[in-house]
């Protein structure tokens, strides 16, 4: 039998005193309900897109995310710009950092290279 006290404050139970044998495994219990919880959470907001190692070292390497995609599709610059409704010039001047797409132009490129749009759009500073 485990010894418990305790402790009341106005007549009634306020804390419980356990051993700490108890408490080290009340403590892990109670952590692998929060690794399970969480686990589930990621699980429902999991969409199954994945970014695959070559994009990764691609753009390490200074690639444009854009570039990047492109050649992992193995698309040209002329398939990539006439799916997406661009000229070859302005997907070449966005592929070397020399001019800013629009949300538009990023939505038409992300829909072209079948990627979220987030994945194309660098982030300031980088």
């Amino acid at each position: 039998m485990i010894n418990i006290q305790f402790i009341e404050r106005d007549g009634r139970p306020e804390f419980a005193v356990v051993p700490i044998e108890v408490w080290e495994r009340i403590k892990r219990r109670v952590g692998e309900l929060d690794d399970a919880a969480l686990h589930g959470q990621a699980k429902t907001r999991d969409d199954g897109f994945r970014i695959p190692a070559a994009i990764l070292d691609a753009e390490l390497s200074g690639d444009n995310p854009v570039k990047a995609w492109r050649e992992y599709r193995r698309m040209t610059q002329d398939a990539l710009a006439t799916a997406a409704g661009l000229s070859k010039p302005y997907l070449s001047q966005i592929e070397n950092r020399k001019r800013d797409g629009s949300i538009e132009v990023f939505q038409s490129l992300a829909a072209a290279l079948c990627v979220p749009i987030d994945v194309l759009v660098e982030q300031p500073g980088k």
